[in-house]
């Protein structure tokens, strides 16, 4: 009988000792590894306040995560709050080692005695490692939990702790710390709370949401008068105190973000940038921020019966490269146009990327007096044509650059792209910042001068903020790094700082805009600007862009539906708002002129033929990057061939070009025009005295023209067909042929 019941009792001991090694290695396995220090919150996301340039707050960034840019030392929170919070939940703080064993059997009677949980014991040491490692509420968690409260208080000091718990201790609306919660229900710092405020915080870390004071003051006004009382007692109030605080209304004073800055705090929280415990610092001015708001909402108000619903501007220093204001019209809310940021959305740009292609053009030997043939022009586009105009549907003929450029003209502008080469200019923005512009230069062809192509108002004010800049490129900042080296942005020489120069004072000469615009009115400002505006078709974007000595300035208006506007134009529409946003800017600085390069040349010429002026022509000044300067004095017969007219080919030293047809061209022919009427203008394009082009179709010889003629009227054949021309010019020998065309008529 012996051995059976040794049996039994080896099975028991063994069978307990199982239970045992299992019950250790849970809890092993259950605990989880400590921080090795409690202010950066190792392992966990932390998102961070948003701050301007001052470190007033742009946004409340609550949600997932810990309490990063509202933490306070221990030393700074006020001491009535502390000792509250200790009589409050953790009387024995300072002599338990994470776990207080007497308040855990007192709440177990309790419990008991009620039979449910009425009262838990959790130490502040366990409070915090709840708030590091959440578990479900069970027995385990609760043992678990004075285990690991047991080594954070070995590792960590009672400070530490208690520091640690005042600034991360949940709140409602997903506040953590005191500090937060303060600003939250009082909008007030920790110091200006009074005591009855201050006990309000203590009591709701119990509850959070069922203690919120806006909806449940009356229960809140209870926990407080019963804590009150204890306090009383221990003596941390008088009796006086107590009275004050039983008289004293508790009332609720939301705090309320200074700015709407939403679309910038998103872009900001896109980047990636290191957590820091102060926030994120930027550069945005909360005051310009403000009054760009207000003008913007005001204008886009004025014009709702246009059908413009949207906005944007967006405000740069130029000495710093620095972002000033970030603005969109409207409320950011659940419409769904309201959640697209228009700063960095790409739209058409209309005629604003024409000052960068005439920068460009200068670069390669144009002049602001270069005159150019604005007359209407047909270009291919796949297997047709396309008629391009002027926005106002008027010709002037042969136009400067400077006027050209003033007065957005369209037909100049595909002239000096073709010059450029469209690919060359689309390289030229890419390297200006234009990521937008992803397409090759097939895709967008001679209309990206025109802003066929999408780009950014962030893109066109980095852009435009070169122009400004002397032609040194830099990318916009939009945080205040506190590292020296990263004030200094990384920069690109883009055009030379004569070329700067000419472009800022074409943009800036009314005279120059006078065609189009007038001398006088909504883009003539009080302070010399440079200012472009810009119209994208159908009227879906409204663009005004300007920069004086100081700032860069962009304006956008129009739907982020893509749906068109009633007639409003860049003049029209975001002009007044450029003008008015300046007029803050620039209300209590001093103002100064544009830079002008010293090496900037000045040359009275002929208005008419852009040589130096004789007796008998219109003068005008004009500007000129050295080396660049006319030579000819203007003999007054301001006739074809005494005019520094551009054509669209290379310098004479190339071969000419056929102009039209274009290869692949199909025509067409016009039942209501006789066949024997109907005729297709052969044209080639060349540089410099032509004394004769001979015009070869299907390889042999049908026609030759005299000097200066570079057109030719081919009577229409249907079928396929090739054509070239040989140019002769005086005083050279030989001929220069041109590439050899197809094309069909039908």
């Amino acid at each position: 009988m012996v051995f059976p019941r040794l049996c039994a009792t080896t099975t028991a001991l063994t069978g307990f000792a199982l239970a045992a090694i299992g019950f250790c290695f849970g809890i092993y396995a259950s605990i989880q590894p400590l921080p090795t220090h409690l202010t950066g919150i190792e392992g966990h996301v932390a998102k961070q306040q948003v701050m301007d340039r001052s470190n007033a707050a742009l946004s409340y960034t609550f949600a997932s995560g810990w309490n990063i840019s509202d933490r306070r030392p221990l030393h700074t929170i006020p001491l009535f709050l502390i000792r509250a919070f200790i009589e409050s939940e953790d009387q024995r703080f300072y002599t338990h080692r994470g776990v207080d064993w007497r308040a855990r059997a007192h709440a177990a009677w309790q419990n008991l005695r009620a039979v449910r949980g009425i009262r838990g014991a959790s130490t502040l040491s366990e409070q915090v490692v709840r708030m590091l490692h959440p578990r479900p509420r069970s027995p385990w968690s609760r043992l678990i939990e004075g285990i690991e409260a047991r080594k954070l208080e070995s590792r960590f000091t009672k400070s530490e702790i208690l520091e640690f718990y005042l600034n991360q201790v949940p709140y409602a609306a997903n506040r953590r710390g005191v500090a937060q919660a303060a600003r939250h229900f009082w909008d007030r710092d920790l110091e200006t709370l009074n005591e009855k405020e201050l006990l309000a915080l203590v009591v709701m870390v119990r509850a959070p949401e069922r203690l919120e004071p806006v909806n449940h003051l009356m229960e809140l006004e209870t926990r407080i008068a019963t804590l009150a009382k204890r306090l009383r007692r221990i003596g941390l109030l008088t009796e006086e105190e107590l009275q004050i605080i039983r008289e004293t209304p508790l009332t609720v004073s939301r705090g309320n973000l200074p700015v709407r800055a939403d679309h910038f705090v998103r872009y900001v929280n896109s980047l990636s940038h290191e957590i820091s415990s102060g926030g994120i610092v930027t550069t945005l001015d909360i005051s310009i921020q403000q009054r760009a708001q207000a003008i913007l909402e005001e204008r886009v108000s004025d014009l709702l019966n246009s059908n413009v619903n949207d906005g944007a501007i967006l405000i740069v220093d130029n000495t710093t490269a620095e972002v000033l204001a970030w603005v969109n019209a409207g409320e950011f809310g659940p419409r769904d146009e309201s959640q697209i940021d228009a700063v960095i959305t790409p739209r058409q740009p209309g005629s604003t990327l024409k000052p960068l292609l005439y920068a460009r053009a200068l670069e390669k030997g144009w002049k602001a007096s270069t005159l150019i043939d604005d007359s209407p022009l047909l270009l291919p586009v796949g297997a047709g044509l396309h008629t391009y105009r002027n926005y106002s549907r008027v010709h002037y003929g042969d136009i400067s650059v400077r006027e050209a450029l003033g007065n957005s003209l369209n037909i100049p502008a595909i002239r000096a792209v073709q010059f450029v080469g469209k690919e060359e200019f689309l390289h030229f923005l890419q390297r200006a910042g234009f990521s937008s512009l992803s397409r090759t230069s097939d895709y967008y062809g001679e209309g990206l001068a025109l802003g066929n192509g999408e780009v950014t108002l962030f893109e066109l004010v980095q852009s435009y903020t070169a122009l400004a800049n002397r032609g040194v490129w830099r990318p916009l900042r939009v945080l205040r790094e506190e590292k020296e080296e990263s004030l200094r942005p990384s920069t690109l020489p883009l055009i030379s700082p004569e070329v700067a120069s000419i472009i800022s004072d074409i943009l800036s000469d009314p005279h120059a805009r006078r065609r189009e615009f007038g001398v006088e009115g909504l883009l003539r400002f009080p302070i010399q600007t440079a200012i472009k505006t810009g119209t994208s078709s159908d009227f879906r974007d409204a663009w005004a862009i300007g920069y004086s000595d100081r700032y860069t300035v962009g304006v956008w208006m129009g739907n982020l539906n893509r749906a068109s506007m009633n007639q409003i134009s860049g003049a029209r529409g975001p002009a007044l708002v450029l003008r008015s946003i300046f007029a803050e800017l620039h209300r209590s600085i001093e103002s100064r002129e544009l830079f002008l390069a010293q090496s900037i040349r000045r040359h009275t010429i002929c208005a008419e033929s852009g040589h130096l002026a004789g007796s008998l022509c219109p003068q005008r000044e004009e500007l000129f990057v050295p080396g660049t300067e006319p030579t000819l004095t203007c003999n007054g017969s301001h006739s074809k061939k005494h005019k520094q007219l551009e054509s669209l080919s290379a310098p004479s030293s190339e071969n000419p070009k056929l102009v039209m047809p274009t290869p692949g061209l199909h025509v067409a022919r016009d039942p209501r025009i006789p066949d024997t009427l109907e005729a297709l203008a052969i044209e080639v394009a060349a540089l410099g005295d032509i004394s004769g082009v001979t015009w070869y179709m299907d390889g042999e010889r049908v026609s030759r023209t005299g000097p200066g003629k570079l057109k030719y009227l081919w009577p229409l054949v249907e079928g396929r067909h090739t054509v070239r021309a040989e140019v002769t010019r005086p005083h050279e020998e030989g001929v220069k042929s041109t590439n050899e065309v197809a094309f069909w008529v039908r």
